[in-house]
């Protein structure tokens, strides 16, 4: 598995949460290319936010792949779901820097 960082900020992940995310971000290591799967690495924020308006959760992460980092970050009424969107929005910056970082094949 790789090696994912998994915090809680006035907030306290049961093991549940922390399969999840673990689940979600460690699968985004497909839509890397083979030579940043060795050096992937992630980092994930959950933290609890009291607003006006009630309880929000908010999950922030940080993926480290060779020449860049990427980040992510969302708050929702369900923990679950800000994992969800800010897997969705990692797997799109790891789309781009995949099409950036790989070479051209047939030139």
């Amino acid at each position: 598995m790789e090696p994912i960082e998994i915090t809680g900020v006035r907030y306290t992940p049961d093991e549940s949460t922390k399969k999840y995310v673990a689940k979600k971000i460690g699968a985004l290591s497909r839509f890397l290319p083979r030579h940043a799967r060795k050096t992937f690495s992630a980092e994930v924020v959950l933290r609890e936010v009291n607003r006006a308006n009630g309880n929000k959760y908010e999950c922030d992460a940080k993926i480290v792949v060779p020449n860049r980092v990427l980040t992510a970050k969302d708050s929702t009424m369900n923990m679950m779901a800000a994992v969800d969107i800010v897997e969705a929005k990692l797997a799109e910056q790891l789309r781009k820097y995949k099409e950036t970082n790989q070479p051209v094949k047939g030139w």
